[in-house]
Order: C-alpha cells, then structure tokens, then sequence
C-alpha cells in the first residue's frame, strides 16, 4: 500500500494543480469506498477555492474557506491530474473537476480508500486527532520514543508503525529502518536502549527522506501523480530480498510476519 513518501509524492505532485484553483464540479461514481463518500460534496464543495494541500500521515488534506477534504489512498489507490474530458476507467471513484478544465482523479482498485469532508478544524478529525507526530518533524525524538517504549512487550517493528506512537513509518521503512539502525525487529521496545533508539530515530528520518526525494517505492500499485513510477525499490537493502545475500554482510536475508506484515532483516547485522 502506499506509504508516507508515497503519500508525500503524490501530494507535492497534485498541490501545484490544485492551488488557488476554484472546485466547478465533483462527481461520485462509487460512494462505497472504504467510509462512504458524502453525496453533500456535490453541493458544498462546487465554488470554493483550494488554499492548500497538505499532508498529515498518509492523509492528503485538501483545504478551502469552508471545509476540507481529506482523502486516503487506501492499499491501492493513486490519485492523477487529468482533463475533465478525459474517459474515465473502471476504478476511477471519484473527480474533483476545476474551473480551468482540470479534474482530480482518485482511482481504487480495491476501494479501501477514502473521500471524507470536514467542516471543524481538520486536525479535530477521529482520523486524526490521536496520532502520533510526523516522523521528519523535530516533536519525533528519541527521547520520546524512548519514554513510550518502557515496560512495552511487543516487538520494535510493531511500535514503530503504530501511528499513536509516530506516523507513516510503513511496512517496507519500517524493515529498511531497523536494518540501518542494527536492531532485530524482534526485539521488544521496552528492552532497547536510548543510544540504540537514538540511532533508530536517526535511520527512520533517513530511510524517509531519502524515499521521498527518489518519488517513493514501486511495487505493485504506486505510480507517482504525474505516471512515472517511484525509484527507491532500487535501493531497498532488506525488504523483499528473502534469501538474498546481505549487502553488508553477505548472510541470506531471513523472513517472517510480524503482526501480519511481512519482515525481512539480517540475522548478522541486527541484534
């Protein structure tokens, strides 16, 4: 499923489209997505001009005057900016059409995405009220990491992708994280040290940036806004590479699921 620089691509991707452009039309196609979508979009949103577009976790918020729409790609689901005219497929859900003949497309395979409208402030929002902080932002911190792991029993990997903890560090940066940080993603959170963790923070804030600068990772689903794909799969270290050799240390890859999530990590090099 796409994952946070998944999600920042494709953000960076749509703003420059969508910015201080004024909504003509929105048109529903499928309102069975993962939470249906509000029929009252057809009416609220038509008029209004979009003063930002932003990401908090894998959550794209598309702001105006009155409201905002907050949209998730689900485990499938890519957005595009394309013509209004342009003939829509099988999954394409959903359409926010502007003024200047421009339309934003959601297309969702698997329909476990979300089209949703708030009029509160949008960081009030169930969805978003109780996460965790961005993991780029200088509120993650080893520190605070550190006092939420003791006397915790399940396994770093698990803490680091439970977003009330810190937000948008997926499946795959979770394993390539804990790869450059030399922990075993087995080991419990409350039995790692501050030194290791700090190191932990270090590697997630570097793993991140670096996907996000290369446009995210390809694998089954994720193209970027613009159609090209994402380029960070070429650089993966573990994720993926079961019974590969290490680049390190040239030991075979190992694997195994952890909380339903498929884990790869070096026998040798984490600890």
């Amino acid at each position: 499923m796409p994952e946070l620089p998944e999600v920042e691509t494709t953000c960076n991707g749509i703003s420059k489209h969508l910015l201080n452009k004024t909504v003509a039309e929105v048109i529903i196609r499928q309102p069975k997505l993962r939470w249906p979508v509000p029929a009252r979009l057809k009416k609220e949103l038509p008029g209004c001009k979009i003063i930002s577009v932003k990401r908090r976790a894998k959550y794209i918020l598309i702001a105006t005057k009155t409201g905002t729409l907050i949209l998730h790609l689900g485990m499938s689901g890519s957005l595009r900016i394309v013509k209004a005219s342009t003939p829509f497929d099988k999954h394409d859900h959903f359409d926010l059409v502007l003024k200047n003949g421009q339309c934003l497309r959601l297309h969702d395979p698997r329909r476990f995405g979300a089209v949703l409208w708030t009029q509160k402030p949008v960081l009030e929002h169930k969805l978003l009220s109780k996460l965790g902080p961005e993991p780029l932002s200088s509120e993650f911190t080893a520190n605070a990491i550190f006092k939420q792991s003791r006397n915790r029993k399940v396994n770093i990997k698990q803490f680091i992708m439970n977003a009330h903890i810190v937000v948008g560090v997926g499946n795959i940066y979770a394993s390539e994280a804990l790869f450059l940080a030399g922990i075993h993603p087995r080991k419990t959170a409350g039995s790692i040290s501050l030194p290791r963790f700090k190191k932990l923070v270090k590697s997630i804030k570097q793993v991140l940036t670096a996907a996000i600068k290369q446009g995210g990772t390809t694998l089954k689903d994720f193209t970027q806004s613009d159609g090209k794909p994402g380029y960070f799969q070429q650089q993966l270290n573990v994720y993926g590479r079961k019974n590969q050799p290490c680049l390190v240390c040239k030991k075979l890859i190992s694997h195994c699921v952890l909380g339903q999530r498929a884990t790869y990590y070096c026998t040798h090099c984490q600890k």
